[in-house]
């Protein structure tokens, strides 16, 4: 109801824009992305939950040729490392495997497969990735491990909480650490210029054609939402949606606390 009230398409900063803010960092993301589709390996992206690390992978990942690459995308990673290595070889469309050396096997002969018979690469995202086992960050290094360590066949992406980068380099998991080609830290917006023009592009692309907010507004939406497109928009649109009943077109800042305080 309050899209149509506020004449938009979507929800402002939702799931559903097709165009992603950007002031460099998406960029420098998506050549990180490319050079690993280029020279497969281990990719880290690492950032504040609400940030936008997901979005952007599913924007780059949406570009991709079917025919050349294979995305498998497993947000489900609290759980053993059987468990993940499972649910990769059903994503292949393989019976996995009880057993963890035949399910290596099954799955890395797969891949050998795609590539000298497809010359598709798979693309693996695995999105929370501070869950994972210890492990599994132990012996992943020797599933990566192809044809006495000659080939790189297989594109990963470690998706995770800041967290996840100290984790990382810790000694036990030296050798996943030196495997790793690309690292990217996606930051919350903080800057007072930077977080406004974040909010007009998100109000902009969902179909707003007049400004919402006062400026000491725009600054009580920064703080409450801390620079996170997700939460800057959980926060819009509860607004909103409080404005409507309430016949505003636009959203006052009492009307904005109100809203946080509905959040919290």
């Amino acid at each position: 109801m309050y899209l149509h009230h506020f004449g938009l398409r979507h929800p402002p900063l939702g799931k559903e824009s097709p165009d992603l803010w950007d002031d460099g960092a998406l960029a420098r993301l998506g050549e990180r992305f490319d050079w690993l589709l280029k020279s497969p390996g281990v990719g880290l992206l690492t950032g504040e939950p609400g940030v936008g690390k997901t979005a952007a992978l599913r924007r780059l990942t949406a570009k991709l040729n079917p025919h050349r690459y294979q995305v498998i995308y497993h947000p489900e990673t609290d759980f053993g490392r059987l468990d993940i290595y499972r649910g990769l070889a059903k994503s292949m469309g393989l019976e996995p495997s009880y057993r963890r050396a035949q399910l290596w096997r099954d799955i890395k002969a797969h891949i050998h497969d795609l590539a000298d018979g497809k010359q598709l690469l798979p693309v693996w995202i695995l999105d929370e990735a501070q869950n994972l086992p210890p492990e599994f960050f132990r012996d992943f290094p020797a599933f990566l491990n192809f044809t006495f360590d000659s080939r790189d066949l297989l594109c990963v992406w470690l998706v995770g909480h800041p967290a996840l980068a100290h984790t990382l380099e810790r000694a036990p998991y030296a050798a996943l650490a030196g495997r790793i080609q690309a690292r990217v830290q996606l930051k919350p917006v903080q800057e007072r210029e930077r977080f406004a023009q974040l909010i007009q592009h998100g109000l902009k692309s969902a179909g707003c054609a007049h400004t919402l907010l006062t400026d000491s507004g725009m600054e009580i939406l920064r703080q409450a939402s801390k620079g996170l497109p997700r939460h800057a928009g959980r926060i819009l649109c509860t607004a909103m949606r409080l404005a409507v009943p309430r016949a505003l077109n636009h959203l006052p800042d009492d009307l904005l606390q109100l809203a946080i305080e509905e959040l919290r």
